[in-house]
């Protein structure tokens, strides 16, 4: 199987020992208290499941302003996005342990224990610079430039011992899953070579044919379908919602067992081009060996070009920073003149009529109106879950 990047084996930071979790929960009481942003919780979330491998907890100024500029930590370990604990008040002392809340589980359990090893203030300068970097725009407006200047200007860096997956491995059970855990579940199956498809939204045909069409180019054995769990903008269709439909998808019109539906605990960055790297880093960790990016991958709005996500790899990561294989797909939709799906590159011939193409705000008001999309672009099962939901807004 593909190793973990910049590593041998995964290094999970959740304390899976059942007495020694016990005795730092009840550590934590004594500790001074942190509420933490989402974007913390969900960080220690990965750092506790494995995929942020190999980083042992989250990163100080100077690693964040270095993965912001170049893509490398301040030692030279690749990383595509900083990965931080940022807070208006530290609450801390370095050398401290101080506790991490959950801000999103009633009660704000502890999900961490943080050992303190450098606190550092950001300037505005500073933070705007790796907005800029990271997402590529300033613009409050976009979504995760908005989250990530919400935070704070003070990075409390250091290990984590992680507790638990917040509201993921409740809110979630059939679905999430830990890198550690899909690893396991890859060597069960014996799969040798795997896809890996990203998604914050419902599968339609085209994604449905994307995953086929990416398992048949690469002889890939198995397919996984690791779905977003965590926040998203406004507007999104909710992860309960999206789960179901793609496992219906699944049942219907996959070979049995040629696809792992799992998802993880992560709030989207809407990141586009960074952010595909990162999906690709911790694809990688949970053992794909082929990770699918079509067009404006993690995009939002008009902030990137709809190829941007692939060109990255080609143009800003350095060759065998990933080991990872990049499947590059293009818009993909139905032909009404050869009744399937395809990619669009691969039918020169064909003009813009000759596809069944809609937009999102179409499909959601047929879908709100009870209309279920054309059978070209939706399964009727798949239409009938969203129907339900857009009727009951």
């Amino acid at each position: 199987m593909i190793k973990p990047h910049g590593a041998d084996a995964l290094t999970p930071l959740y304390v899976a020992d059942e007495n020694q979790r016990k005795a730092l929960i009840a550590e934590a009481k004594s500790l001074n208290q942190v509420v933490v942003s989402s974007a913390t919780a969900a960080n220690a979330v990965m750092l506790g499941g494995g995929y942020f491998t190999p980083l042992n907890g989250t990163m100080t100024k100077a690693d964040a302003l270095s993965v912001a500029s170049n893509m490398t930590t301040a030692d030279g370990t690749f990383f595509p996005v900083p990965v931080m604990n940022l807070t208006e008040n530290a609450n801390a002392e370095i050398g401290q342990r101080i506790a991490l809340l959950d801000p999103n589980v009633a009660d704000n359990p502890v999900i961490a224990i943080q050992t303190v090893t450098a606190i550092d203030v950001f300037s505005d300068q500073e933070l705007s610079d790796i907005a800029l970097a990271v997402f590529g725009t300033t613009d409050p407006a976009h979504p995760g430039v908005n989250a990530f200047l919400a935070q704070g200007n003070t990075a409390v860096a250091g290990p984590l011992e992680v507790l638990n997956f917040s509201y993921f491995e409740t809110d979630f059970a059939e679905t999430f899953r830990t890198a550690v855990q899909i690893r396991e579940e890859i060597a069960e199956l014996g799969w040798e070579k795997i896809v890996a498809f990203q998604t914050r939204n419902p599968m339609h045909r085209a994604h449905e044919e994307l995953c086929k069409m990416a398992m048949s180019a690469t002889g890939a054995q198995g397919c996984v379908i690791h779905m977003l769990l965590g926040k998203l903008k406004d507007g999104d269709i909710p992860a309960d919602v999206r789960d179901a439909s793609i496992r219906e998808m699944v049942a219907n019109y996959f070979p049995a067992n040629s696809v792992m539906v799992t998802g993880y605990g992560f709030d989207m960055l809407y990141a586009g081009p960074r952010e595909a790297v990162l999906h690709a880093l911790f694809r990688q960790n949970m053992g794909a060996t082929h990770f699918i990016i079509g067009r404006d991958h993690a995009g939002v709005g008009d902030y990137y070009g709809a190829f941007d996500a692939q060109t990255i790899f080609e143009k800003e990561v350095p060759k065998g920073a990933l080991e990872i294989e990049i499947f590059n797909a293009d818009h993909t939709a139905y032909s009404k003149k050869l009744n399937k799906v395809v990619m669009m590159r691969d039918v020169p011939d064909h003009q813009f009529e000759d596809f069944v193409i809609l937009s999102g705000t179409k499909v959601r008001e047929l879908l709100g109106n009870g209309i279920a999309p054309p059978p070209e672009f939706s399964r009727p099962e798949v239409a009938k879950i969203l129907m339900n939901y857009y009727q009951n807004q």
